[in-house]
């Protein structure tokens, strides 16, 4: 059976638990804790790429990595609930430090300590006893004189026999504690609600839902939506040129909420302005707003850093993108022997289906996916973009030559020279499966090595570089003559005639048959290598000098292969000259002069080719035409705590000024009548009267002690002693406070 000494301390168990809890959460190490917490949270955030798409996550880092970051919402740091939980104890922690200390601070600074006593002045490490006018009413008029002069509020206080001047000056500094404290709390509130806290809130008790997957905005439901008197959000809004937006996305979780404005906006134009090397100096969207309430108009200009503020919102100029461009293009077949093009149209942003081209390829299902036109490209063409090639190469021997044909950027001797290059279109080619491959192809051709070129981009993956086929320009200014020789060499009868017609042309004369036989064999297996028609091999490369090479390193010793290769070169070289000039008479189109124009086109053309295996498209759609649509991407922001914020700033640098640049000091100085001996008492010659004697002990403290506080105590020690000594008998001061 319990006592009754038991039962007591079982009841006040729970309070004493309550009390260590909320010392725990208001002590400086648990504060300290969660400090470090987020510090640890904001360098993730900084490091680790935000809200980007979970597919981007799993190609960087692996499928381990991606569900980790996206289980611990590491891919948005700063709007995931622990973050904000985080935020809210420390919060909690900084208010219960404030509630339980800022009291005793206050009571501190509005305290005299005036009732200190002569035996505990002199227990001071700073102080100074000395024996002063023989009139106390004097001494302690004249030091309380000097104290006030000196910037101290004094207090006097009378005793028996004694004075005691309590001064202090610089109690602000603890005032600096508790502004900086405040300022936390003020600062994290305000971060709160310009956070994620206020649309989580409509969530949780609201029952909004984020919408997954695509949906047209005026046909979601009311679930999916916030309302225009939402006090806080953040999101995005996408304007082409002449349209109008009602509405803005706010991505949250793992998909999106419409959030209804109060206004309409309409994008009336987009700006951009470049300086002389091409970059671009300025972004601006003239826009008209239209209050839904009222239907009143205004028209205004956004720019970069000028936003415009409309009912508390504040609309940013974010980003600008293609708002649509209608594009035309010219397509070319990239497999089989045929060269004849086709019209092809498309709009950004929508796909078309790849029909109605006349080759093979309508049977293929694939689809075009128009991402992106750019008017204006900045490139560095010192002697080329710095692009790498189709074949991706990067890797010695070849690494050096290949640098200094693609002027690489990472070259140190080649000055970089940003220049225009046209007009770019970017799109994706997806088949049956779903199974997509990006390409980015330029309008006009650009000069690389003094060699006009088409470049046409791919890739595999959106991570991935785009590597580029770098076709070159015929007479004409197109790509038209090194399709015709593409397809030339798909065409078994071309290469036999060409073939031919070298050896017949090296070798020219009638005694020379079989020799010359022998060399139209070796042009036609060269000509087949190339064009890939003697592959036997799944493993084997589809054509090309890849293909040479293989065949070399098979069939030929290696101390003869760098022989073979340059008699094979030769051979190669000269067929595929015979068959440039087939494929032109084919076209009805005249004989090519051999020149050194011709040889270089030739030679850029041969290397194409041998990088066109590597391209993998079954079409080129090259740009012909285009009416560019652009689009701006306004970023649109009701912040509550941003003024909020600002105040907490203004405190943060208050107490922070407050508590490095004001030091608090405290003085005592006891006053009192001084002892007379026997000397003194006896009467004087004259029998005139003697005035009583004083004392006086000075101590001084502070809480933090500094050079400058023991050049203080110094200059103050000699100022007193002399003002002391100085002092004359005066009538007796009412005790007073300064």
């Amino acid at each position: 059976m319990p006592t009754a000494s038991t039962s007591g301390l079982r009841l006040k168990t729970p309070h004493r638990l309550l009390r260590d809890t909320v010392e725990l959460v208001s002590s400086m190490r648990f504060a300290i804790a969660l400090l470090s917490v987020i510090a640890i949270a904001s360098v993730i955030g900084t490091v680790l790429k935000q809200n980007e798409p979970y597919a981007n996550y799993v190609n960087q880092f692996g499928p381990f990595w991606a569900e980790l970051f996206h289980a611990l919402s590491l891919q948005k740091v700063y709007g995931s609930w622990w973050f904000l939980l985080i935020l809210a104890f420390l919060v909690v922690s900084t208010s219960l430090c404030l509630v339980r200390n800022a009291p005793k601070m206050v009571a501190d600074m509005r305290s005299w300590k005036d009732h200190v006593r002569e035996r505990s002045l002199r227990a001071f490490h700073h102080r100074v006893e000395f024996d002063a006018a023989p009139s106390r009413a004097g001494a302690v008029q004249r030091l309380g004189a000097l104290l006030a002069n000196r910037g101290y509020r004094v207090r006097q206080v009378e005793h028996d026999g004694a004075t005691l001047l309590a001064a202090k000056a610089g109690a602000a500094n603890k005032l600096g504690y508790i502004l900086a404290h405040a300022a936390i709390v003020v600062i994290c509130i305000g971060g709160l609600l310009d956070g994620d806290m206020l649309i989580r809130a409509q969530m949780w008790f609201g029952g909004k839902t984020p919408i997954r997957g695509n949906a047209v905005i005026n046909e979601i439901p009311p679930q999916h939506r916030l309302s225009s008197s939402n006090p806080g959000f953040r999101g995005n809004a996408f304007v082409p040129e002449g349209a109008t937006v009602s509405t803005a996305i706010l991505n949250v979780a793992d998909g999106a909420l419409v959030q209804d404005l109060p206004f309409t906006l309409t994008l009336k134009k987009f700006i951009i302005e470049h300086y002389s090397t091409g970059m671009p100096k300025l972004f601006a969207s003239d826009v008209v707003v239209t209050d839904r309430a009222t239907g009143k108009q205004t028209a205004a200009t956004i720019k970069v850093n000028e936003p415009l503020i409309v009912d508390g919102i504040a609309i940013y100029q974010s980003s600008f993108e293609d708002g649509g461009s209608r594009l035309k293009f010219v397509g070319y077949p990239m497999q089989g022997s045929s060269a004849k093009s086709f019209p092809f149209a498309g709009t950004v942003g929508n796909s078309a289906p790849l029909q109605g081209t006349g080759t093979a390829v309508d049977a293929q299902g694939l689809a075009v996916e128009f991402s992106d036109f750019r008017l204006m490209n900045i490139e560095n063409v010192t002697d080329a973009s710095g692009k790498a090639d189709a074949r991706g190469v990067a890797t010695r021997p070849l690494n050096e030559r290949i640098e200094a044909r693609l002027g690489a950027a990472a070259n140190p001797e080649r000055e970089k020279q940003l220049r225009n290059v046209g007009p770019s279109v970017q799109y994706k080619l997806r088949d049956r499966n779903g199974q997509a491959r990006e390409f980015h192809n330029y309008m006009v051709p650009v000069q690389l090595d003094g060699q006009s070129v088409f470049l046409a981009g791919t890739r595999d993956t959106p991570n991935e570089p785009f590597r580029y086929l770098r076709i070159p320009a015929d007479e004409q200014g197109s790509v038209a003559d090194w399709m015709r020789l593409r397809a030339a060499l798909q065409d078994s009868a071309l290469r036999g005639e060409a073939a031919r017609r070298f050896a017949l042309a090296s070798m020219p004369g009638g005694d020379k048959a079989e020799v010359r036989a022998q060399l139209a064999e070796s042009a036609r297996r060269a000509l087949d290598l190339f064009a890939g028609a003697a592959r036997h091999d799944a493993d084997a490369p589809p054509g090309g000098f890849a293909a040479i090479a293989a065949f070399l390193e098979r069939s030929v010793p290696q101390a003869e292969q760098q022989k073979a290769a340059d008699v094979l070169l030769k051979i190669l070289n000269g067929s595929m000259w015979e068959l440039w000039q087939l494929a032109r008479e084919r076209a009805d189109l005249p004989v090519v002069a051999n020149s050194a124009q011709s040889g270089a086109f030739l030679q850029q053309a041969i290397n194409a080719l041998s990088d066109s295996f590597f391209y993998v498209a079954p079409v080129f759609l090259q740009l012909d035409d285009f009416q560019e649509v652009k689009a701006s991407v306004f970023q649109m922001t009701r912040a509550p705590g941003k003024n909020i914020v600002y105040l907490g700033c203004l405190l943060l640098v208050l107490g922070v000024f407050a508590m490095l640049y004001i030091r608090e000091r405290r003085v005592w100085v006891w006053v009192k009548d001084a002892q007379p001996n026997a000397a003194q008492d006896a009467a004087p010659d004259d029998g005139a009267p003697r005035a009583a004697g004083s004392h006086v002990l000075m101590a001084m403290s502070t809480q933090r002690r500094t050079l400058d506080f023991e050049k203080e105590f110094a200059a103050l020690r000699e100022d007193v002693q002399r003002a002391a000594a100085a002092a004359q008998d005066a009538p007796p001061a009412a005790p007073a406070t300064r």
